[in-house]
């Protein structure tokens, strides 16, 4: 199995792009500081559940998927990390 992307890679590099946005501006539509968004658009901060409904409802699940779509996203790349970490220390 390959390596899933972090899912603040994909906001980062398809939805902010297609939107034309800015972290800021992003940040300012989901309510949120732009540190906190920046740190997730970089993969050092997972998309919680809370994030994941904000996402949902700022996208519209039409167009930006489910809360349970970005969840299962974070949980796969949560659970190949994981592994990669349990085969490096076997």
């Amino acid at each position: 199995m390959f390596n899933p992307p972090h899912p603040g890679l994909t906001l980062r590099d398809d939805v902010l792009v297609a939107l034309n946005l800015q972290v800021g501006e992003a940040a300012a539509q989901l309510g949120i500081d732009r540190t906190t968004l920046s740190r997730v658009l970089n993969g050092r901060e997972a998309i919680s559940p809370a994030m994941a409904l904000r996402i949902e409802c700022w996208l519209g699940r039409d167009h930006g998927g489910t809360a349970e779509v970005w969840l299962a996203q974070q949980a796969a790349y949560d659970l190949w990390q994981a592994r990669a970490r349990s085969k490096s220390s076997s």
